[in-house]
């Protein structure tokens, strides 16, 4: 029994050596390494919560552990991706995809892989300059990718068009989890990227979302003026609208001084999300048929930007974050929490600024720290939320990449 284990171990490893000679296996995999600091009211990304809520409290863990395995021969792709941290083993990528054979350009995919709206969402998680992508993105677009069907187009590299992409498919809606719903969504970007020449580069994007969220109750809440009417449904398992426009910018350019990078990103539109959330939809059953699981429609705005400034030719690089969510733009300050209008401390904003700096240790090892202040909007009618919360970020991340 161990000589068979043996063979078959050897022929395992010899087949992928020579998948891997062929040149189209690709194995990559990062890990990242994080402790974190947060004041009383903080939400960390590892570890449990806060113990002593009157006090600041402190977390280490693995944020990210991921190993992906692509299979590429020119025309098709298979790839698996899985993610490990200490939440948890679950997938991140499980798709193929088909080129087209002529321009090997354009392309066919169908799966689990990122959603196309906006720019941030297919920024790898191991380049992303902050330690977490930005509050509207975690919130609508949760583990960014989504169960579909997506055609990408692009020109021949000798047309002068060659710049443009278009990316339009239809999703589950519901994340990595399995499909609860016969409905699906339409995701599509159009979006452009060109050289500078020597001195740069620059992308423009638009995107649109069409869906829509399962209501298992017989009642939903839409705005009218600054507080939700509530609306009797004949039955349960009907349907609410989401919609999101999305814009973003990209603009690099290189200097004696460094690369100064600059992205900018924002959406607005409506999203259904229950009276104690405004996030999307990512649960792996359909929600039961209580009050509190009725839906809330929404009117929001979100945007966010990044100032990156490398350091000359050196590996350091400083980051400035600013990062806005405003989940119902109708109701303000202490309008939240008024009497009969079924808001709560999920209808009020909020902000962070983010400052860090980044430092790469050769091709594999980057350390990263980043300080993020975070503010929410007050009323006087919502419990916890009469001042600025005390939920300020430290976080200190150490990431392996090979």
């Amino acid at each position: 029994m161990k000589a068979f284990q043996l063979v078959f171990m050897l022929c395992i490893s010899s087949f992928f050596s020579w998948l891997q000679a062929q040149q189209a296996l690709n194995i990559s995999s990062y890990i990242q390494g994080q402790y974190q600091y947060g004041q009383p009211d903080a939400s960390l990304k590892v570890g449990d919560t806060n113990e002593n809520p009157d006090k600041g409290f402190n977390r280490i863990g693995i944020r990210r552990g991921r190993v992906k395995v692509e299979y590429n021969d020119g025309i098709g792709t298979g790839a698996v991706q899985i993610e490990a941290n200490d939440k948890g083993v679950a997938f991140r990528d499980l798709y193929i995809g088909i080129k087209d054979p002529w321009s090997k350009r354009s392309r066919l995919m169908t799966g689990l892989f990122n959603r196309p709206f906006g720019h941030e969402i297919s920024y790898s998680s191991s380049t992303l300059e902050s330690p977490e992508r930005a509050a509207v993105i975690q919130y609508f677009f949760p583990d960014e990718r989504d169960l579909g069907v997506m055609l990408s187009l692009r020109a021949n590299a000798a047309s002068p068009l060659n710049f443009l992409r278009l990316d339009a498919g239809v999703f589950a809606g519901n994340s990595i989890n399995r499909e609860t719903d016969n409905r699906k969504d339409f995701i599509g970007r159009i979006g452009a990227e060109k050289e500078i020449k020597n001195r740069g580069k620059w992308g423009l994007g638009i995107s649109y979302y069409n869906g829509s969220v399962y209501n298992p109750t017989t009642e939903a809440y839409e705005m009218h003026d600054n507080r939700f009417v509530r609306i009797e449904k004949e039955k349960t398992g009907s349907f609410m609208k989401r919609e999101y426009i999305g814009f973003d910018g990209q603009l690099s350019l290189y200097s004696p001084i460094g690369t100064t990078t600059l992205r900018a990103e924002g959406l607005f539109g409506v999203q259904p999300g229950i009276a104690g959330s405004s996030k999307s939809p990512n649960y792996s059953d359909r929600p039961e048929n209580i009050p509190a699981n009725a839906l809330y429609k929404r009117p929001f705005f979100g945007y966010f930007f990044y100032v990156i400034q490398d350091v000359g030719q050196s590996p350091f690089s400083l980051v400035l974050k600013y990062d806005s969510y405003d989940p119902n733009t109708k109701v303000t300050k202490n309008e939240a929490g008024a009497p009969g209008s079924h808001t709560t401390q999920t209808d009020l904003s909020q902000s962070a600024i983010g400052l860090g700096v980044l430092y790469r240790y050769g091709k594999h090892i980057r350390l990263q720290a980043c300080y993020e202040i975070n503010n929410n909007e007050r009323s006087s009618l919502v419990k916890g939320y009469e001042t600025d919360r005390k939920d300020n970020v430290l976080t200190i991340r150490v990431q392996y990449q090979f």
